[in-house]
């Protein structure tokens, strides 16, 4: 038989023969350590309800919150982020039930930590589900105005970490925040107390789905552009996330995440520092829609979760947490 002198030494798909050599040389790997599974909690007693632009996505009353927690806990996903879901009469133009001892998320970090203390809790700080208008910050003269809303961000910081939060995650977007929530945190003898900073969140369409679920779309009637990123801009993340740093975060957020993996790439590979990527509400709908019409198979939730760690992010926010910690595990 005659060899072409061409016939490569070299065959790659010498590499992909067979399952076990294929995950043996294989680049990127997920564990349920990379998870990090959102919770919706919303008022009253026994009540667990769907979210009808989220499939699959529930909101629990605080005393059911053991059904997801106890699935959280078998499948040895490490840390929660919990969002609130409050009524309309408790919303304000000032927000200020966020600063309710009492309110949803202090209801749940009490009853979290008493009865699940070994696992993780991360806090957003910021005002939308709160306001009346369905924006992150204190209204002004028609204007977001960026120092009045730290005043309370710094108190709503301080309240989530006395009653046990872990992770003190500013999603707001006002510039100078995390240096005065760190100073607060550790004047007030809470320095263990870590800051997971939305350095980097754009002013994206992908957060519908979410807004429905805290119930502050239907309240916003401009968007969010004065204080997220512009999308169409990648320096601009540099900046953000070098003044972040320099203020005392110790971790970053990149929000959305499917659609930003460049920018999770870049930062990455400019800042020595721990990246979490946000599979957001409307990215997470897309594919669990089309998972559903049977367009996609559920491989594709698994592959866009690699898509974040080869991008460089260490750990993911995604609805998609306990199902994939359940395949991982099997």
């Amino acid at each position: 038989m005659k060899i072409l002198g061409s016939y490569p030494k070299t065959r790659l798909r010498r590499l992909r023969k067979s399952k076990w050599l294929r995950e043996l040389v294989s680049e990127t790997s997920i564990s349920s350590n990379d998870l990090i599974m959102p919770i919706f909690v919303r008022e009253g007693k026994n009540k667990i309800d769907s979210i009808k632009s989220m499939p699959g996505v529930k909101r629990y009353s605080v005393d059911k919150l053991p059904k997801i927690l106890k699935e959280v806990k078998k499948n040895k996903i490490p840390m929660i982020a919990l969002f609130p879901y409050i009524s309309n009469k408790k919303k304000n133009i000032l927000g200020t039930e966020a600063l309710n001892p009492n309110n949803l998320i202090c209801e749940s970090l009490r009853f979290i930590k008493k009865k699940f203390p070994g696992i993780g809790i991360m806090c957003d700080v910021a005002l939308d589900p709160y306001t009346s208008h369905g924006h992150d910050g204190i209204i002004i003269n028609r204007k977001i105005d960026n120092d009045k809303t730290i005043e309370i961000l710094v108190k709503q910081a301080l309240l989530q970490a006395r009653m046990g939060c872990d992770v003190i995650a500013p999603s707001d977007m006002m510039d100078g925040r995390i240096g005065v929530i760190r100073k607060a945190l550790d004047k007030n003898n809470f320095q263990d107390v870590s800051i997971l900073s939305y350095a980097v969140k754009f002013a994206s369409s992908f957060y519908g789905p979410f807004r429905d679920a805290v119930g502050s779309k239907s309240k916003l009637k401009k968007d969010k552009a004065t204080y997220q990123m512009d999308y169409k801009n990648t320096s601009e993340s540099f900046r953000e996330v070098g003044l972040d740093i320099k203020e005392g975060a110790d971790m970053i957020m990149v929000k959305p995440g499917l659609i930003y993996l460049d920018i999770i790439s870049k930062i990455k590979n400019s800042f020595k520092i721990p990246i979490i990527a946000y599979q957001v509400s409307g990215e997470y709908s897309l594919i669990k829609n089309a998972i559903e019409k049977k367009i996609l198979t559920e491989e594709s939730i698994i592959e866009s979760l690699i898509s974040f760690k080869r991008a460089g992010a260490c750990a993911i926010v995604t609805y998609f947490a306990i199902d994939i910690a359940k395949k991982i595990k099997q």
